[in-house]
């Protein structure tokens, strides 16, 4: 099949999707590509269209074993068109359970052709010094297979017939995993270093930050992604004892093996 283009689309807001993608991107050695980050609340605006001349690559990160609600609802906008797609997920190191089949399925109601299906592993957003959850991933050998897993869907795709309907069987199960309904957790402390220079509030992928005061955000809508924490240059913000970091400690303590990425063809 001849592809005109690649389209390049991530939600990520630690970027750990974002460099997978890229590396996939990069073995695909395709001149035509775009890159389309819905990190941003305002990129997230206008939705995602693809032909089915291009190849869609989609990575998203896994929270708590499913799609990020906020990424779910802009994939539910996406128009495509009998469009191959390329559907992807990143964790941190625990599970992915049932995110990949998520946007696989996702990806067929919004009329894409799934051609092939990965995981991969990037630092957990709850990863910090005193609680390290698989620290620096995407490693050098991480996106060494992502390039190698981009070159082999670019084989894939010089012998793709859409006509010819394929399955790519991927783990998971329906209906999904239940994401949990808890109260609005105030989990994020910053310190008296702050120097309030904004960099928080412009990662944050709901503003959920107020961008005069840092220190005050909106619980009811953070997606505890710690964007924010990562990202300060004064390394103000941390996260506070209590519920979310008894979850960080329980991470740190259950996700100490290393979990390489895993890929999946058709069938």
């Amino acid at each position: 099949m001849n592809i005109r283009s690649v389209k390049l689309a991530c939600f990520s807001p630690t970027g750990t999707s974002r460099a997978i993608n890229q590396a996939i991107g990069e073995g695909l050695e395709i001149d035509n590509v775009e890159v389309i980050d819905a990190t941003q609340l305002n990129s997230r605006q206008t939705a995602l269209q693809a032909s089915n001349d291009e190849l869609l690559v989609l990575a998203m990160p896994v929270y708590s074993g499913r799609l990020p609600v906020v990424a779910e609802k802009w994939l539910q906008t996406i128009s495509l068109k009998d469009t191959p797609t390329v559907c992807v997920v990143v964790y941190g190191n625990r599970e992915y359970d049932d995110a990949l089949l998520e946007l696989q399925d996702i990806v067929k109601q919004r009329g894409g052709l799934p051609v092939a299906c990965a995981a991969f592993i990037g630092e957990h957003s709850f990863s910090a010094d005193n609680t390290p959850i698989a620290v620096a991933r995407p490693d050098a050998n991480d996106l060494q297979q992502a390039k190698a897993f981009g070159h082999k869907v670019q084989g894939i795709m010089e012998s793709f017939l859409p006509e010819v309907g394929i399955e790519v069987p991927v783990p998971g199960n329906r209906p999904y995993k239940e994401l949990g309904k808890g109260a609005p957790v105030d989990f994020i402390d910053v310190s008296e270093v702050c120097t309030r220079c904004g960099i928080c509030a412009s990662v944050c992928p709901v503003e959920a930050i107020n961008k005069k005061t840092p220190s005050t955000y909106d619980m009811a809508n953070c997606i505890r992604c710690c964007a924010c924490i990562k990202a300060c240059p004064e390394q103000a913000r941390s996260m506070k004892e209590g519920v979310m970091m008894d979850v960080a400690k329980r991470l740190n303590s259950m996700c100490q093996e290393r979990k390489e990425p895993v890929t999946f063809f058709p069938a």
